[in-house]
């Protein structure tokens, strides 16, 4: 066993895949005072805004880093839906995107609700509205990858609703709070080591 240095300016993380290969038994939708709203291809802008606003707290940088002419490819795409969770007022507080793009296949690409939203049981309600999206007719596999920069419950809450573990990987990738496409003071559980 030996440890694995990390550059000062890369964070590094375990990746933990997981899945389900039958559709759960169906159960009564939570009740939410969110709902969820489809965003047919939508602007960069406008999802950038929306996946940095969720996953900043997470250094989700992904998307932000990615050329515009490949996101839209990916978030226009007729196999991918991209869905805004949105509050009362109508403003958005979360966002779910699932990508059909693999025969049989449904990936929870993205899940996530702001983090002050987090222990209201809406991630439960939001799963399951993901999950009667997910699993359409054709589908055998609905899988979802977390890691150790997720939320901290996060691997336990996709545990809880379904789905098995059946890989693990170590990521490393540039900081993106160094790098500037996100603010230095996201993330404060993951320490910020250089600012070069």
């Amino acid at each position: 066993m030996g440890l694995i240095p990390v550059r000062d300016d890369e964070v590094a993380t375990i990746v933990t895949t997981l899945e389900m290969r039958t559709k759960p038994p169906l159960r009564p939708l939570p009740s939410s005072p969110l709902r969820l709203v489809a965003w047919d291809r939508p602007s960069v802008e406008k999802y950038r805004a929306l996946f940095r606003r969720v996953g900043a707290p997470w250094l989700w940088f992904s998307r932000l880093v990615m050329a515009e002419r490949q996101l839209l490819d990916v978030i226009h795409d007729p196999g991918v839906s991209v869905y805004a969770v949105v509050d009362r007022a109508g403003i958005e507080v979360g966002m779910l995107e699932l990508d059909f793009r693999e025969p049989r296949t449904c990936e929870l690409s993205y899940f996530a609700l702001i983090p002050e939203l987090a222990g209201k049981g809406l991630g439960r309600w939001l799963m399951a509205e993901a999950l009667s999206r997910a699993w359409v007719k054709g589908i055998d596999r609905v899988w979802v990858h977390t890691c150790t920069l997720d939320h901290p419950s996060a691997l336990n809450f996709y545990r809880a609703q379904g789905f098995v573990a059946v890989k693990r990987t170590v990521e490393t990738f540039p900081d993106p709070r160094i790098s500037g496409h996100l603010p230095p003071d996201v993330a404060p559980q993951v320490p910020l080591l250089s600012r070069r």
